[in-house]
């Protein structure tokens, strides 16, 4: 048994204090109390709900993990760099980044299992639809390219923090469809459809300051290549922003429409820089634009490399 100590925060639930203290789900976390396992000053509590004073000190026993529910598989990834804190893949579409409620198989998490250690796999509730482990960010599950996983807790923590404050720096190549100037900022907050549930919008409801910018690479009739780096990490923003300019990605389902030219939303996240958890230096990732972007370029009637960018 593992057990974790810590002082309470003042006005806040056992269960969200627990769950913020040692990085837990909330559910796992009320379970923990509800089975026992959670003591104040010594003494068994069983209310979750239990508001804190400031001054107790919480000890939580953490039981041996549940068996793994979510088992590694033999997915193709490529991993483009890995040392004893971090991997560097370069994601497949086709492929979500992590488990969820519904869906169990055929993730980044499941291709990786096995293959490495990843953070919080010790922590987590494998049952728990917040089992993540080594997750610190995610691209959208057609979305190609870099990301970089955590594998210590340690080297988690660090992550999670740089991207939260914005210390990483991300490069984006789209296809899209229309034109847009050649240098554009868009300073445009993005919130929730107020309709279509599943969607993300400029505006919206309760919407979050999101800012890009956008180079512009190669143009053919009707299409732009463009590079995209996005200046926050709101849901959708490069493929909400570029819509909002009137020039949708291509092939997105969801913002523009299908196209005969890729069977997916033509985006990939190009780099990505990190300060790597060791020694807080910037270290960068590069995936080259997959086969079907370029198809779709020369589809298009566009060259590649474009001589816009002699890095692609």
């Amino acid at each position: 048994m593992d057990v974790r100590t810590f002082e309470a925060p003042s006005g806040e639930r056992l269960d969200v204090a627990i769950a913020m203290a040692l990085e837990l789900s909330r559910t796992y976390a009320k379970e923990l109390v509800s089975e026992g396992y959670v003591t104040i000053d010594g003494r068994p509590v069983g209310k979750a709900a239990l508001k804190l004073g400031g001054s107790e000190i919480v000890s939580v026993l953490l039981p041996p993990p549940r068996p793994m529910l979510v088992e590694p598989e033999d997915i193709p990834v490529d991993i483009i760099y890995q040392d004893e804190a971090l991997a560097a893949i370069n994601k497949p579409p086709d492929l979500i980044a992590h488990p969820t409620a519904t869906v169990r198989t055929g993730t980044v998490v499941n291709a990786l299992l096995g293959r490495m250690e990843l953070s919080k796999e010790r922590i987590y509730d494998p049952a728990d639809d917040a089992y993540r482990p080594g997750i610190v960010h995610r691209l959208d599950k057609d979305t190609s390219g870099v990301m970089v996983v955590a594998k210590t807790d340690e080297a988690h923590r660090h992550l999670a923090a740089a991207f939260k404050k914005r210390l990483t720096e991300k490069t984006y190549v789209a296809i899209a469809v229309g034109s847009i100037d050649d240098a554009v900022h868009l300073d445009a907050p993005i919130g929730r459809h107020p309709v279509k549930r599943q969607q993300m919008t400029v505006g919206g409801e309760l919407p979050k300051h999101a800012a890009s910018n956008f180079r512009v690479i190669a143009r053919v009739p009707g299409y732009t290549l463009v590079k995209a780096k996005p200046h926050s990490g709101r849901t959708h923003q490069i493929r909400v922003h570029l819509a909002h300019l009137g020039a949708p990605v291509l092939g997105d389902l969801v913002y523009g429409r299908a196209s005969h030219a890729i069977g997916r939303q033509a985006l990939h996240a190009y780099s990505l820089s990190v300060p790597h958890p060791l020694d807080h230096q910037a270290i960068t990732f590069i995936a080259q634009v997959p086969a079907d972007m370029v198809s779709a370029w020369l589809t298009l009637g566009g060259e590649w490399p474009p001589a816009g960018d002699d890095q692609l």
